[in-house]
C-alpha cells in the first residue's frame, strides 16, 4: 500500500488518527527494526546478522591484519585484510586465497593495498600498463575527466582481483609551517596545500567508487614532519592555526570518503602524543562526519611501539605483553574504529585484549559495539553486506 493510499483509506477526523497513520508509515520505512534493539542505527537488515554475532566477532570486525593464508583469516574472521606488492606478485595464490575467504565469512573483510600512484604503486605487478601510474602531484594538472578515468581503470583491475579498499588518496599538506616543500610533496604523494584541488580528488574517489574501490584519505590531520613514523618517532612543531587549515583538506572530501587514517605524527603543540592515540585529535576526525570509519596506520610501527614502552624494548625480541595491551587500549580510548597491524599474530592477540576488555567493562564493550557498527554500515553502503 503506497503512502498516499493509507492517508486516503484513513479517517483523519478520528482522535489521533493523523499520529496513527504517521507511525505506520514509519514502520513501513523501518520494516521490523526495533529502534530500542539498535542504539547503533543499523539498516534494519543487518540487525539478524548483528544479533548472531558474539562481542569476539565484533571485536575482529575492527582489525585489518596483513594478508595469510586464509585458514588464519577465516578463524579469526578479521574485518580487514592488507595487502603489499608481494601478495600481487603470485596472483592465482592470491585470488584464491581471497577466494576461500569470502567464501566462507558471513561478512567480507575490507580487502585494502596503497594505490596512490607514482611511487606508491601496488598493481604495477598485476599488468604492465601499470607499471608508471601517474602520482598525485601529476594527477593535480590533469583534467577532472582524465584523472576519473585513470581512477576508474586502476580501480576495476583492483576489483578485478578482489580488493575493494584503496589506501589513498593523501591528503597530507604539500607545504609545511614553514613554507616549505613537505615529505609527502617531494615523494610526490600530495594532492596540494589546501582545498583548491578539492574537486581533483572528489574525481580520483568518483573514479575508484565507479570500480567498486572503496578509498581512504590519509594521514589525519595531515603529515607534517621529514622523520618517517614507521621507523621512529615522527614530531611536527606546526602550529594549531596550520593545522587546522591542513584540517580543512580532509573535510572537504569527508562526505566523499567513508573512512580516514590517522596520523602517527606526534603534533607537539597539541599533545605529547601521537595523533592516532590524541583523542582530542581523532576527535577532530570524527567531527568531520559521524560514521566516518577511523583506521589507524599500523599499530607495529616502531614509532608508536616506541612511545608506548621506549626504543630498548622495541628493539628486544619479544616486546612485551604489558606494553601491547597498553598499546592497544590506547588507541581504543582515543577513539578509533579499525587498527591495522603488520603482524598476523599480534592480530589474533589484539581480538582477545578487545574482547576481554568488553567482557570486563560495559564502558568498552560500548565502544567495540559502536566501532563494530559504524564498520558493518561502511560496508553495507559500499555493498559487500
Amino acid at each position: 500500500m503506497g503512502f498516499a493510499q493509507k492517508f486516503d483509506t484513513a479517517d483523519l477526523t478520528a482522535p489521533n488518527a493523523l499520529d496513527s497513520a504517521i507511525m505506520q508509515l514509519q514502520l513501513d520505512v523501518s520494516g521490523d527494526c526495533d529502534v530500542s534493539q539498535n542504539p547503533y542505527d543499523l539498516p534494519c537488515e543487518l540487525m539478524d546478522l548483528w544479533n548472531s554475532m558474539t562481542i569476539k566477532q565484533k571485536a575482529a570486525q575492527m582489525v585489518m591484519v596483513y594478508m595469510t593464508p586464509s585458514d588464519f583469516m577465516i578463524k579469526n574472521e578479521f574485518g580487514g585484510i592488507l595487502v603489499m606488492k608481494n601478495h600481487l606478485k603470485k596472483l592465482d595464490n592470491f585470488k584464491e586465497n581471497l577466494q576461500k575467504v569470502n567464501s566462507a565469512l558471513t561478512i567480507p573483510p575490507l580487502v585494502a593495498v596503497d594505490q596512490e600512484g607514482g611511487l606508491v604503486n601496488r598493481v604495477s605487478v598485476l599488468n604492465p600498463k601499470w607499471e608508471r601510474t601517474p602520482s598525485a602531484k601529476a594527477m593535480r594538472t590533469m583534467s577532472n575527466e582524465k584523472i576519473d578515468s585513470i581512477a576508474r581503470d586502476i580501480g576495476a583491475g583492483m576489483k578485478e582481483v578482489g580488493i575493494n579498499v584503496n589506501l589513498a588518496p593523501v591528503l597530507d599538506p604539500a607545504k609545511d609551517s614553514r613554507h616549505k616543500n613537505s615529505f609527502m610533496e617531494e615523494s610526490d604523494r600530495s594532492w596540494g596545500s589546501d582545498t583548491t584541488n578539492a574537486n581533483k580528488v572528489r574525481s580520483f574517489v568518483k573514479g575508484m567508487s565507479q570500480s567498486g574501490i572503496t578509498c581512504v584519505s590519509k594521514h589525519f590531520p595531515g603529515y607534517d614532519s621529514w622523520s618517517n613514523s614507521d621507523h621512529q618517532i615522527a614530531v611536527s612543531s606546526t602550529p594549531k592555526e596550520k593545522i587546522q587549515k591542513n584540517v580543512e583538506f580532509f573535510k572537504a572530501l569527508s562526505k566523499d570518503v567513508p573512512i580516514t587514517m590517522m596520523s602517527s605524527v606526534g603534533f607537539v603543540r597539541i599533545s605529547n602524543r601521537p595523533a592516532v592515540f590524541e583523542p582530542r585529535i581523532v576527535k577532530m576526525a570524527r567531527d568531520m562526519s559521524p560514521e566516518t570509519v577511523i583506521l589507524t596506520d599500523d599499530l607495529w610501527g616502531v614509532s608508536l611501539r616506541a612511545w608506548i614502552s621506549g626504543f630498548e624494548r622495541v628493539q628486544s625480541k619479544n616486546y612485551p605483553a604489558k606494553d601491547f595491551k597498553k598499546l592497544v587500549l590506547t588507541a581504543l580510548n582515543a577513539g578509533n574504529d579499525m587498527f591495522m597491524i603488520t603482524y598476523p599474530q599480534k592480530a589474533v592477540d589484539m581480538v582477545n585484549i578487545l574482547t576481554n576488555l568488553s567482557k570486563q567493562n560495559k564502558k568498552y564493550k560500548l565502544r567495540v559495539e559502536e566501532s563494530a557498527a559504524r564498520i558493518l554500515k561502511m560496508k553495507h553502503k559500499a555493498g559487500l553486506i
